[in-house]
């Protein structure tokens, strides 16, 4: 059980737990696949998404703008098409217009009055910028792969967070939709973690590789979330 008084910062995975990801994905990839005659079904889509971005993210590091055009070529290798200049750049154009789900916004806003609030993403400065105005909350503290140049599961990118924010991770609740990204790295190094189960009665984990970890508390919904730390 989480005990929400021994927390200073609420620190957040955006995109998939804050941002819904997996609909921007496949709006993306949809009409690309579609237009080469590709017939794959929307898990088989977000499990392809996940199998090659993580593979990306493991290697050199390059900007995520860059992960996501390699990810289209890697599509198109796979599936044996060969793709235009602008549907390389698809899911780069596309991310700029990802919608937050439908109750991120109310409930950052109010854990904003109960807590500092840091956002800890694989993502470039430039893009999160695009999302931020979706988000309409200023965070406290923002953690970029870009800043760190690495992408999670690396732990760098939570030692990055816990030297900017400047407490200790016990005093920092760790909020995610991923366990593969975030709530194993994250427990790694001692944050109290909560699973934002978005996919709560789907098959499959989407666009996220599989994995098992054990949060300290899991939710379906940012909402819930709000109504279990509201009876502290």
């Amino acid at each position: 059980m989480i005990n929400a008084n021994k927390f200073e910062v609420l620190s957040f995975d955006c995109y998939g737990t804050l941002i819904d990801w997996e609909s921007g994905i496949l709006a993306a990839l949809k009409p690309v696949l579609l237009n080469h005659d590709k017939d794959l079904d929307e898990n088989q889509i977000l499990e392809l998404y996940a199998e090659i971005e993580s593979k990306i993210e493991k290697g050199e590091f390059v900007k995520y703008k860059e992960v996501l055009r390699k990810v289209m070529e890697e599509i198109s290798h796979k599936l044996g098409f060969n793709i235009s200049s602008l549907e390389r750049e698809c899911l780069v154009d596309s991310l700029k217009n990802w919608q937050p789900f439908p109750d991120t916004v109310k409930a950052l806003r109010t854990l904003k009055k109960m807590f500092k609030l840091a956002v800890i993403s694989n993502i470039d400065n430039d893009l999160f910028a695009y999302s931020a105005k979706q988000l309409k909350v200023e965070f406290n503290y923002l953690i970029t792969a870009e800043q760190v140049e690495s992408y999670k599961p690396s732990i760098n990118n939570f030692k990055f967070a816990i030297k900017k924010i400047g407490i200790p991770p016990k005093k920092i609740l760790h909020v995610a939709q991923s366990i593969y990204h975030d709530i194993i790295p994250a427990k790694t190094l001692g944050f109290s973690t909560v699973w934002i189960n978005r996919r709560y009665g789907k098959e499959g984990f989407g666009a996220t590789p599989p994995a098992i970890g054990t949060p300290d508390l899991e939710v379906p919904s940012l909402e819930a979330l709000v109504e279990k730390l509201n009876r502290f």
